[in-house]
């Protein structure tokens, strides 16, 4: 006896949003279809951007980000903060003959200073970067602002060993252009920084603060607060140039003070080389994560 065919049950009951919506953008020319509130509504840009419809696009620019990475395989990250105006060693000494004013020659100095911490980061990024071939665990995904200056120099790093890396820009009111060096399909941008901080987070394994201003102030002092009150869970946190550091924030003071308390300067740890901060991460990972 032979058995049946195998019933040919469909996929789905209704017609996907992508199979109507060309449907729905080819209506007959008529005035009510012509009018706004004719469309559909996730076709609507108007009606996307009214000021009720905020909770929405924060759930949309949340949504698009983390659909993105999970169907990229991407579970664990290494973020890179730090400043947009630092210059890479090729360019610091352009800014500085382009001073006019005393002031204006000794921030460039500074900066000048500051500038070979583009290779630490570019160096950091190589030794972290997950590629298969090199065989070393953990195996992280370099993760940076996107932008450039020390988010260049993370991507920059995974670049050059052949692998892929995350950019998350923000919207500016300046013209704001991704780094090369970023993988174009992990490329992203937001509008709300909110957003765009749980990114940095959601996925993150470690994170290098570079010497910065106050995006990076910013980026830095949420993720302690986060980690020091048990919303993000513990994780190398390496605060890289000392003089820097010390020069700008008192950490010490903040403790003796008692704002702090002297245990939450343990949060972090300042160090100087790529190769430093890499073994920080390694044995902060080495009992949890086999070996290949």
């Amino acid at each position: 006896m032979m058995n049946p065919p195998p019933l040919k049950v469909p996929d789905r009951l209704f017609p996907s949003a992508a199979e109507e919506a060309p449907r729905a953008n080819q209506p007959t020319a008529v005035p009510q279809t012509e009018h706004p509130a004719y469309r559909l509504a996730f076709q609507d840009e108007e009606f996307l951007l009214r000021e009720e419809l905020r909770p929405v696009r924060f759930q949309l620019e949340l949504l698009k980000t983390e659909l993105a990475l999970t169907e990229a395989g991407i579970d664990s990250t290494f973020v890179f903060y730090g400043s947009a105006r630092i210059p890479s060693p090729e360019q610091a000494a352009g800014g500085l003959a382009g001073a006019v004013t005393d002031r204006d020659k000794a921030v460039a100095e500074r900066l000048v200073a500051k500038s070979h911490y583009y290779e630490v980061a570019r160096n950091l990024a190589k030794l972290a970067a997950c590629v298969d071939e090199q065989g070393h665990e953990p195996c992280l995904t370099v993760c940076s602002g996107g932008g450039p200056s020390m988010m260049e120099a993370a991507n920059r790093g995974a670049w050059e060993v052949g692998a892929q890396s995350l950019g998350l820009n923000i919207v500016l009111p300046h013209e704001q252009v991704p780094n090369p060096y970023v993988t174009p399909g992990l490329s992203f941008q937001f509008h709300y920084f909110a957003l765009r901080t749980m990114h940095f987070l959601m996925r993150a394994k470690a994170v290098a603060v570079f010497p910065g201003g106050f995006g990076t102030f910013d980026e830095f002092f949420e993720l302690l607060t986060l980690v020091q009150t048990g919303k993000v869970a513990p994780m190398p946190i390496l605060l890289y140039g000392r003089e820097f550091w010390n020069r700008v924030v008192d950490f010490e003071a903040l403790a003796d003070e008692g704002v702090i308390a002297h245990s939450d300067l343990d949060l972090f740890r300042i160090v100087e080389t790529a190769e430093e901060g890499w073994a920080i991460v390694k044995d902060w990972y080495s009992d949890s994560v086999p070996a290949r």
